[in-house]
This record gives C-alpha cells, structure tokens and sequence, in this order.
C-alpha cells in the first residue's frame, strides 16, 4: 500500500457520506416586523423562525432530528439570529425614546423650577427642538407645565415627588440601557442647564436631577460631579 493511501480513501469515504446523509432544517414563519440589523446597521424588516430538522439521505428527509430556533431573519442580508436581537430598539424607535426623553425631563425641570424664567424657557426648548420635536417653542413649554400643575392627575410639580420620580423613569428607564455613558451624561447635563439657566440650583431643581441620575442609571458620585461641572462657564 502507498504511504498515506489509507488515510487518504478514508477521508475520500467519509466525504462521499457526508453527500449522502445530512441534515436539512425546514423553518417556518411565526411573525415578522421591523428590527436594527446588526449586520446591515440599520433598520430592516425581519421574519420570526422556528424549525424542524430531519435527517437527510441523498437530500430527501428521513428521521426527524428535534426543533431549533426560533431564530430571526433579516429580510435583506439573509442572517439569523437571536431574539434577543430585538431587544434592541430601531432607530426610528430609538429617536422619538430620546426625544421623549429629553422633553421629560425639561418640562420636570421647568416644574421644579417654580414660576419658569424666560431664559429657563428658552434653554428648555432649544434642547428639545435639538431632540427632535422641531417646533418647540418657550410659550408651548410654559403652556405644558401649567398645565400640568393644574391637573390633579399628574404630578410634574414641586409637591409630586413620588409621582414625579414615575413620570422620569417611565421615559427613561427603556432609553438607559440603549445609551453609552456620556449619553446618558448629556440628557442630565441638559436639565442641569435649564435649572441653572435662572439661577443656582434650588432644592426642588437638584431633587428633580438626582432622579434623572438615578433612572439613567449615573451613580450619585458621578451625579454630583455633573451638576458641579454643569456650574462651570464653558
């Protein structure tokens, strides 16, 4: 026998078999929608699978080999994968949180703030037209927290701790996880602004911020040294 002979018509056996037997997984479709593609880097539409697998010789499916999935299928590249993927919001989503976000945390700022500067105003509504809401004006703003102190149902006012504490975390809490540090850093810095646009920070004002520290998830240390560094003439 040639040296290596032996190897080699094993080797040349086994892939003769493995032409012959396989595995073939059947997907079905579950749902769809839209998602972020981490292989596109952008919004894309996407199929929910799961699937059957059977064992397979010369290509016609035999013996079934249990369910995989389910899995997600971008509609463009063609990947799978995980459901954990759409965790991950879409950035169509991923704007209007921020923006949300940033409009939340200005009308609490503006509330805690009492009677509303117009340079408190002003500043509030630069930084949400800058989040997305293009026609934001003072007035509107000024408009929205009277209102708010009027309506015994919602509490975005000095006396509505608690409640107030609610309104921030439901706007961003579901952002939090989506921003890098100095994300999150920018929305408190900006509500830092409003309260220090009229003047230094009144007790309702840092109460109001150490929430927004706390729902996106800045350590206190870190909260105070932003508020500090927010006192700092550029």
């Amino acid at each position: 026998m040639l040296p290596g002979r032996g190897r080699n018509d094993r080797g040349a056996r086994r892939g003769r078999v493995s032409q012959v037997l396989g595995v073939r997984t059947a997907w079905t479709t579950t749902g769809d929608g839209e998602f972020f593609c981490p292989g596109c880097g952008g919004d894309r539409n996407y199929q929910r699978l799961t699937g059957r697998r059977r064992l397979t010789l010369a290509g016609v499916p035999l013996l079934p080999r249990g369910e995989t999935g389910p899995v997600v299928e971008c509609a463009a590249c063609g990947h799978h994968y995980g459901t954990d993927v759409l965790d991950h919001p879409t950035t169509t989503r991923f704007s209007a949180m921020l923006r949300d976000a940033v409009h939340t945390v200005a009308l609490a700022v503006l509330a805690a703030g009492g009677t509303c500067s117009r340079t408190a105003l002003e500043t509030a509504a630069t930084a949400v037209r800058s989040a997305g809401f293009d026609d934001c004006t003072g007035d509107q703003l000024h408009a929205l927290v009277e209102a708010l102190a009027a309506d015994t149902g919602r509490v975005l006012c000095e006396s509505g701790g608690a409640g107030l504490a609610i309104e921030l975390h439901e706007a961003l809490d579901p952002l939090a996880p989506h921003l890098a540090p100095p994300g999150r850093e920018s929305i408190l810095l900006q509500g830092a602004r409003i309260a220090l646009a009229d003047g230094p920070y009144s007790l309702a004002e840092r109460d109001v911020l150490a929430t927004v520290g706390a729902a996106l998830t800045i350590c206190s240390d870190d909260v105070a040294r932003l508020l500090a560094a927010a006192r700092t003439p550029s």
